[in-house]
């Protein structure tokens, strides 16, 4: 080769070339020819191929470029054609200009048009990551602009771009024919070549941009290798950022409203809002339009959803098929939001509300017998709290009264909290104050101030005691008492006050050794409470209701779960704490029983398990294997004959992939007053998944009354009355999610008619459109 002569060629046309010497012989200059658009080639192949190339990433050992306008070289062979300008170099090609390096077996350079072909294992990589490969790729000296054939892009986030031909326009416009795009691993565990669970392919695909965004043209969803779903129009902006357009729709098919397709809408109103709006169209019952708005502030975020129709509304009570209901709007809508107004600042919402009672169970929206309303403003100091809150209930249950629901507004409450100078312990005040209201029903009003003293310590013998010492004085106002159905809840009709004191020991003795391999601790504790007289009638109860005896409020001071009722009297409480513990297998007891030293009447009525001087027996056990097993008792026993008077039984069995669910509970409460509130009541639950086939699984769930006469002379149950089960076919893995769904309810509420129904759920994760 003519060196002298390359040399001249060089100094005629000025460029620089970075060689792995460190020899720079190749550049740019500013204002450089523009590379006339690269002429098409027929391609290789019919098919986009999704499957990793035998090839390295584009990290190369050329060195690194210096200025913008530099390109770093290195080849095992380079040739120069003085006469055509062409410059061939051969062999484990490496190139990289302003953080775009290339790879290939060949790259011939054509100087007179700044055209750059390279060819056998290209593999070209950005800045972010995203890398290409390609078996020829035509580009400009800029190694940005061109043609590429059997055109790779693996993204960084994994994704997967592939064309029989890509070509990019001196615009910065991308043009892709016969094009495939997958977020799917093609690949098994094994290493070997999969199809993706799900891709889309179209016959070009165009990216503008000018306007950010990537269009298809004859596009359509395949699965499984199958095309399934056509998708004309389809468009999403080119960045991570959502867009706008249609989402995956959504079928059912149910007795109540006929087949379903819900067809949602997505809507990017800004980068920080966003809006939904989907349509549900029925064959058995008038459209439904359904709205969804997220916005995210500079201190919280919020978001409202509505559903809105018109259509018939069967009374709640009425039943058989001549029944037919007035056509009207219908519609439900509930909010939430929190804000943080500095660090110790915060307000959180939630409010719900519906047109009827039925609406809810017959478009499967939810199945709550109540919707609540709630706010709260907190600010949390480093010793202190404060809480300004409300709520209000709307209630979907027959038979209940909307002007007998509670509206709580405001319920303040403070607390403070500081050392103890003189004995060392804790002492915490609190005020608190609440005012319940009824459109047609009791109204209350409640304040109270009261302190609390805690001391704990450890005697000479592992002994842990709990010194408390309580005050508290309670002003309570209230009118309508006789719209209150039960008397022990309405309290007299005025004024009322109340003082209360009480005086608490709890002592408790861990011994600890070795059992069995692992480690058990067997602790007995024993509790002293002395409270005096208190007038607890003369107050209306509205948050201390439906009690029930059981080892979370066995050792409380007050039992009673609010502020409303207080348990006094003497009383000696004691139990016994077990627990053993090895590598991933734990099992925790405890079981206790307490006595009052009075013989005044009890607060508690019959059946609550408190109600003469010695109380029932409870208990709970809890055992733990790993994650494949969890499973936990509670249990209730009849001081006087041993009679099971409360059962409960959770368990969780099995892995992620395969487990089951099983419930039971029993309350056999031995209750003569109908109106409390917890009736007597037998459940049983169960639920399940078993994978299959790799990816596949078969779940289901099922609950059951097994409530009888006996046990509530008000229940419609006969002792064994499903109320509901569903059973499907899901299928899952990282980029799809498909299920098939049958389920059907047992009973009639109103238009919620009981039957079967089916729904459909597909989702296509990481498909931006």
């Amino acid at each position: 080769m003519n060196w002298d002569l390359f040399h001249r060629s060089l100094r005629a046309r000025p460029f620089w070339f970075v060689t792995a010497s460190g020899v720079v012989l190749m550049a740019c200059p500013a204002g450089a020819q523009q590379a006339a658009e690269a002429p098409r080639v027929e391609a290789p192949q019919s098919q986009p191929d999704l499957q990793n190339r035998d090839l390295s990433t584009a990290a190369t050992d050329a060195p690194a470029s210096k200025a913008a306008d530099q390109i770093g070289f290195a080849a095992d062979n380079i040739n120069y054609d003085s006469d055509t300008d062409i410059v061939v170099a051969e062999g484990n090609v490496a190139m990289n200009r302003d953080t775009v390096d290339m790879r290939a077996d060949k790259v011939t350079w054509n100087r007179k048009t700044g055209e750059v072909v390279a060819e056998g294992d290209v593999a070209i990589k950005n800045p972010e990551g995203d890398t290409a490969y390609g078996d020829r790729i035509v580009l400009t000296d800029t190694l940005r602009d061109g043609v590429v054939e059997n055109l790779l892009v693996v993204l960084d986030n994994g994704a997967r771009l592939a064309a029989v031909k890509g070509t990019r326009f001196d615009n910065g416009n991308i043009e892709l024919e016969n094009a495939a795009y997958t977020p799917c691993p093609v690949a098994d565990d094994s290493g070997c070549p999969k199809k993706p669970s799900w891709q889309v392919r179209a016959v070009r695909v165009i990216y503008d941009r000018g306007k950010n965004k990537v269009r298809y043209k004859g596009a359509r969803i395949e699965m499984f290798g199958l095309p399934l779903i056509p998708l004309p129009g389809l468009s999403h902006p080119a960045n991570q950022e959502a867009g706008s357009g249609l989402l995956v729709p959504e079928i059912r098919l149910d007795r109540s409203n006929g087949f379903e397709i819900a067809v949602p809408y997505y809507l990017r109103l800004a980068s920080d809002r966003d809006l939904t709006v989907t349509p549900h169209i029925y064959t058995s019952a008038a459209p439904m339009l359904e709205g969804e708005f997220r916005a995210l502030t500079d201190i919280g975020s919020f978001r409202i959803n509505g559903y809105a129709t018109y259509s018939s509304v069967v009374p709640l009570n009425a039943t058989g098929p001549a029944v037919n209901g007035e056509n009207e709007f219908r519609g439900y809508l509930e909010s939430a939001g929190r804000f943080q107004f500095s660090p110790r600042w915060s307000l959180n919402y939630s409010g719900r509300i519906a047109t009827d009672r039925t609406f809810m169970r017959r478009y499967d929206i939810s199945r709550d017998d109540r919707l609540r309303s709630t706010f709260e403003l907190e600010r949390i100091g480093g010793q202190s709290y404060l809480s300004i809150a409300g709520w209000a209930t709307q209630t979907l249950r027959a038979g209940d009264r909307q002007g007998q629901q509670p509206i709580a507004l405001p319920i303040i409450d403070y607390r403070q909290r500081f050392a103890d100078p003189l004995l060392g312990g804790q002492v915490e005040l609190q005020l608190n104050t609440l005012a319940i209201g009824r459109t047609a029903g009791q109204d209350t009003q409640r304040a109270f101030a009261g302190a609390q003293w805690n001391l704990r310590g450890l005697t000479g013998m592992g002994q842990e005691v709990t010194l408390t010492a309580l005050v508290r004085g309670d002003i309570y106002h209230s009118d309508g008492n006789l719209l209150t159905a039960i008397p022990g809840y309405r309290g007299k009709s005025g004024w009322e006050g109340r003082g209360i004191a009480a005086m608490a020991a709890d002592m408790r003795w861990p011994f600890i050794g070795e059992f069995a391999g692992g480690t058990q601790t067997l602790t007995p504790r024993v509790q002293i409470v002395a409270t005096p007289p208190l007038k607890n009638l003369d107050i209306p109860n509205e948050d201390s209701r439906a009690f029930d005896l059981e080892d979370s409020n066995l050792f409380a001071i007050n039992r009673f779960s609010g502020y409303d009722r207080f348990e006094d009297g003497a009383r000696i409480t004691y139990g016994l704490e077990w627990n053993y513990s090895r590598p991933g297998f734990n099992v925790s007891s405890v079981i206790g029983q307490s006595y009052r030293l009075s013989n005044k009447p009890s607060l508690f009525p019959d059946g609550t398990g408190l109600t003469d001087r010695t109380s029932d027996i409870v208990g709970r056990t809890t055992v733990a294997y790993k994650d494949f097993l969890r499973l936990t008792h509670r249990f209730r026993l009849d001081k006087d004959n041993l009679a099971i008077r409360r059962n409960e039984f959770d368990a969780t069995i099995g892995s992620r992939s395969t487990y089951a669910v099983l419930g039971y509970s029993r309350l056999n409460r031995d209750i003569l007053l109908l109106g409390e509130d917890l009736q007597d009541r037998e459940e049983a639950r169960v639920g399940g998944r078993v994978g299959f086939a790799k990816n596949w699984s078969i779940f289901g769930s099922a609950i059951i009354d097994l409530t009888s006469k006996n046990d509530d002379p008000l229940s419609v149950a006969d002792g064994f009355d499903p109320i509901r089960h569903r059973l499907g076919v899901a299928y899952d893995d990282e980029c799809l999610s498909i299920a098939l769904t049958w389920r059907r309810d047992y009973i009639d509420t109103g238009d919620a008619k009981r039957g079967n129904s089916f729904s459909f759920r597909i989702a296509f994760r990481n498909l931006g459109f």
